[in-house]
This record gives structure tokens, C-alpha cells and sequence, in this order.
């Protein structure tokens, strides 16, 4: 079952169990290739139902006011809008279910910056039916998934998950504004969210941040 959502309205009750996924969200506003995933992710047996959106605002709506998605996939690019800003919105709320990227730019920095924001998962949006299987299945049983050559994050980065975020985001090249209004931020939050993270670097730009930061595997 495809369930496309309106932006703001009552919520479809929750099916049955029975598949590794009871209810998946999709949150991509590109019409035809959100409701040929779904149908690929249901032909396969791999979810029960998936609920289509087209922003963030309107995934975060589904989220907080319903407990019962167990995967969120994920665009990057939503209409102008930064996807992993989804992280930031829900950072208030209940641990998010699962998180996996889903998009048509699949270099490393993008990969690196999806992990550093917390996602579960990355899948180019040109991945083949059984890449898609595989990473659902991976998924299902707890793993991450991400393309091979991407290695985890240190475990002993002395940053904050906000400032995680917000290097993150300075790595895909947003200046502070973007930056402000992906993470809902005022200007003279991320500027001492910068100071801090160039601190800890013993670095004064934005590139040798960023450099140093993937040397460093932060990113």
C-alpha cells in the first residue's frame, strides 16, 4: 500500500505487522520517482506500507505526532531545502527511527556529511533493485549502510552533535545563512558553533576546517 500524504491533515491508521517494515516514511518531492520506490520497496516484500511527503516540515509532522514508522528514507534536496535539517527538527523530540539517505549526489563528502548527521544509511538514487534490497535488509537488523571506502566516524570527536551538524553542513559548502536556516539557528549561534569547532581544529578558515576535519575522519 502507497500512501501519499498531504502536507497537513489526519494520518492513515497503522497496518498490521508482518514484513521487516511495518510503515516506512518517504519524504521526496519528486512525484514519480517517490511513488515508483514505494511500489519497488512493496514488489520486493520489504515494507507493509509507505507514507510519500514532500518536505520537512511535513515529515517532522508525521514523526511527532506518529510513533509507528520504523525507517525514514530520506532526500538531500527538498525543494531548496537542506534534508538533514530533518535531524535538527527532531532533536527535541524522541530519538528518530532509522535514517537513510537517499539521493542523487553520492560523492564522499555528501556520504560523510549524511553520517555526521546521523543517518543509518546512504543509497544513490541510481542504485540498483539489489542494492536497495541490500541495504533494507541491512537496515532491518540493526547495521548501517553506507558505500564501501566511507569509514566510521571517530569515536572520540570533541565536538557537540550541534556542532557535528554544523560542520557537517559547512562541508557541503552552506554559508552561515543556509546554515542559520537549515538548523534553525540565529547567525551568532553558528558563528560561536564555528569559533568553537576551529578552536578544537587549530585551524582560522572555513577549508582548513573542512580539510582537516576529513583528515581527521570527523567528516
Amino acid at each position: 500500500m502507497i500512501v501519499t500524504m498531504p502536507e497537513h491533515g489526519a494520518l492513515p491508521e497503522a497496518p498490521s505487522t508482518g514484513l521487516p517494515f511495518k510503515q516506512i516514511l518517504l519524504v521526496d518531492d519528486h512525484v514519480l520517482f517517490a511513488q515508483g520506490l514505494s511500489g519497488l520497496v512493496q514488489q520486493e516484500g520489504l515494507a507493509e506500507s509507505v507514507v510519500i511527503v514532500s518536505s520537512v516540515e511535513a515529515a517532522t509532522d508525521c514523526l511527532v505526532h506518529r510513533r509507528e514508522f520504523d525507517l525514514v528514507l530520506l532526500d538531500l534536496a527538498l525543494g531548496g531545502e537542506a534534508g538533514l535539517s530533518l535531524f535538527a527538527r527532531m532533536s527535541v523530540h524522541d530519538q528518530l527511527p532509522p535514517v537513510v539517505i537517499i539521493s542523487s549526489s553520492d560523492d564522499e563528502c555528501t556520504v560523510r556529511a549524511a553520517r555526521a548527521a546521523g543517518a543509518s544509511g546512504f543509497l544513490a538514487k541510481s542504485a540498483s533493485r539489489a542494492s536497495l534490497v541490500r541495504m533494507m535488509r541491512a537496515i532491518s537488523q540493526g547495521q548501517g549502510y553506507f558505500p564501501g571506502g566511507v569509514a566510521p566516524l571517530n569515536t572520540e570527536v570533541p565536538l557537540t552533535p550541534r556542532q557535528l551538524e554544523v560542520l557537517s553542513l559547512l562541508a557541503q559548502g552552506f554559508p552561515n545563512k543556509r546554515i542559520c536556516q537549515s538548523l534553525d539557528l540565529t547567525e551568532h549561534t553558528v558563528k560561536t558553533h564555528l569559533k568553537a569547532i576551529f578552536s578544537q581544529l587549530g585551524v582560522h578558515n572555513r577549508t582548513e576546517c573542512v580539510n582537516k576535519a576529513r583528515r581527521l575522519g570527523w567528516l
